[in-house]
């Protein structure tokens, strides 16, 4: 692994109350929930060692950015070097959660205003890396598609052991489909009890469509039957 010098001005900064980050309670069962799926991840692919994956879901609001960015954060609990990416360049949020800012990112590094290593942040999780989306493009299809994004990936290979794209619903737009023929591996993310199975069989063919490896799926905002239940045995 290439070693990693980030630009200074690029500070740590503590999370807003309104983060939806829940590495805060490490020993909470949902962050229990994030552990079990980084464990399945793991081997959901024996043959091929899994450096980039990308989070999307069938519609907005299912919870594929809060997922995303909690996977991404156990991930890094591992020591892995992990690289969280917004690549929803439609309607970014990763930078909201982590409270940082957004003037240089994704959209730079592809149309090579910046360099990648210049547009990084530093998370307040150890190992965890933040490049957000950077200025809205009039055009983000044809961005994600473009060569430069294959070589923004192919450059954060060099230096994380993880890079994790949080991308737009794959219903509502191509971005995700565009996105899956250069990573390792999809993760649809679901919502309990609002995305109907004709959506979620959509965006299951669509994203077989366009050859990607569906590693899985997390049913999100699943209610607990006793949600004062613990996870240790003793309870």
């Amino acid at each position: 692994m290439k070693s990693l010098t980030l630009n200074k001005r690029h500070k740590t900064t503590e999370i807003k109350k309104r983060s939806s980050i829940s590495m805060l309670k490490s020993r909470s069962p949902v962050v229990e929930q994030y552990r079990t799926i980084r464990t399945n991840l793991q081997f959901s692919s024996v043959e091929k060692d899994i450096r980039s994956m990308i989070f999307t879901s069938a519609n907005a609001g299912e919870g594929k950015s809060t997922t995303s960015i909690n996977v991404a954060a156990v991930f890094s609990q591992q020591g892995k070097r992990i690289l969280i990416i917004d690549a929803d360049l439609r309607k970014p949020s990763v930078h909201t959660n982590f409270n940082m800012e957004n003037y240089m990112g994704l959209t730079n590094i592809i149309s090579k205003q910046n360099q990648l290593l210049d547009a990084v942040q530093p998370s307040i999780y150890p190992n965890l890396d933040v490049l957000t989306s950077g200025p809205i493009p009039p055009n983000p299809s044809e961005l994600l598609g473009s060569n430069g994004m294959v070589t923004v990936l192919d450059e954060a290979k060099q230096h994380y052991d993880l890079v994790i794209l949080d991308t737009p619903p794959v219903n509502a737009v191509t971005d995700a489909q565009v996105l899956a023929s250069m990573t390792d591996g999809v993760v649809l993310v679901l919502s309990s009890g609002s995305t109907e199975i004709h959506q979620a069989q959509k965006a299951k063919e669509l994203l077989e469509n366009a050859n990607a490896k569906l590693l899985g799926a997390i049913l999100n905002k699943k209610k607990q039957k006793y949600p004062d239940e613990y996870y240790y045995y003793g309870k």
